[in-house]
């Protein structure tokens, strides 16, 4: 045991808690490279409702699961992965009794945020689960001590190699402020987003998973390219320097080193165009960075690709891209503010009837 949390028996009934999804506006696959990134919260939650227990029973339902799978139970300290959703559960409760001593529980989860969509639903469930066990269990975690216990929690049972982009989100983020954060000091700041234009999120339909497959891969290629390079991360490579790292390395890992150092670059140019309000140079970098990661890192999909340049066909947007792992899930756009609804519906409509997508509006909500 450490002394970050002592906690133990309950120290409140039953107790409530929520965090948001988030969308990221620019910075991908920077986070596990010690990079920057630019995430903002999204308006869907989730909710977890939670009475304690006196024993070491865990008994926990999902509104979005019924049936037999809807419902799992487990004793604290046997957690072990079945690849469900419950994994999210199981990896919060199998980091936290390494540095706390809570109880049992029984809870129920309730979420807007849709999963699959590249919308940091699964660590929009583990920072929501570790807000409800901070107050049942009178936990003396900060919300960086949340972030972190969560990323561990996917890192570490549920299996998917995940920088903490998506945690500190879900701790930190508001809907009306980009979370600046360089992900390896945790230093982070707000920044104000531009009156004048509005986040558009559209779900592909086209899911989108973290654990295993290509994205385990990419992280794979960067620590071998890091290694190449003799730096730690990724992060270290100077944009200077960047032409002549790419040349002593072979395909694909040039690509993949050229994306993580420029993309790192764009958060900086997207915060700096952002502070002084300039909303076409932001959507500018948008859509450099979509080309990067559908031709340096490898990462989009035909059909996001044409989403893209359906979205950047429509009048009043000023840039669109992949936002998330990739491999599917969902676009962000940058967009007039007055437009924003009307926008969002056209993109929606025209997807579906030239790609057969079951494209969903996510952001703005009402739609």
């Amino acid at each position: 045991m450490t002394s970050l949390a002592r906690g133990g028996a309950p120290k409140a009934g039953f107790v409530r808690a929520d965090a948001p999804g988030r969308v990221n506006l620019i910075g991908e696959h920077t986070d596990y490279n010690g990079g920057f990134v630019l995430p903002v919260a999204l308006p869907q939650r989730t909710r977890v409702e939670l009475w304690p227990r006196r024993d070491r029973r865990v008994r926990v339902s999902s509104a979005q699961y019924g049936g037999a799978g809807g419902t799992v139970t487990y004793e604290l300290g046997s957690e072990r992965r079945d690849d469900t959703w419950a994994d999210y559960v199981r990896g919060v409760t199998h980091v936290l009794t390494d540095v706390a001593m809570i109880a049992g529980f029984d809870a129920h989860i309730d979420s807007e945020v849709p999963a699959g969509a590249g919308l940091a639903s699964s660590a929009a469930l583990e920072v929501a689960l570790l807000r409800a066990l901070r107050a049942a269990f009178d936990l003396k975690v900060d919300d960086i001590a949340i972030a972190t216990l969560a990323r561990r929690a996917e890192n570490e049972l549920v299996g998917a190699p995940v920088g903490i982009m998506d945690q500190m989100a879900a701790s930190l983020a508001s809907t009306d402020t980009a979370l600046f954060l360089d992900t390896r000091s945790l230093a982070w700041t707000h920044v104000p987003l531009p009156a004048s234009a509005a986040v558009i999120v559209i779900n592909s339909g086209l899911s989108h998973r973290n654990a295993g497959g290509g994205y385990a891969q990419r992280r794979a290629e960067c620590l071998e390219a890091a290694t190449r390079l003799g730096v730690s991360e990724l992060r270290d490579v100077p944009i200077e320097d960047l032409e002549r790292a790419c040349a002593t390395l072979p395909p694909p890992l040039d690509g993949r080193v050229r994306h993580v150092v420029t993309e790192n670059q764009r958060v900086l140019d997207a915060v700096a165009a952002l502070t002084r309000g300039d909303v076409q140079e932001t959507g500018r970098l948008f859509v450099e960075s979509h080309a990067s990661m559908r031709d340096d890192f490898e990462i989009s999909l035909r059909q996001i690709d044409e989403m893209v340049k359906i979205a950047m066909a429509v009048e009043g947007i000023h840039g669109a891209r992949l936002t998330g792992g990739g491999f599917g899930g969902s676009i962000v756009a940058l967009v007039d503010a007055a437009l924003a609804a009307g926008v969002a519906r056209a993109i929606v409509s025209r997807c579906r009837d030239s790609l057969a997508l079951d494209a969903r509006v996510i952001v703005p909500p009402a739609l």
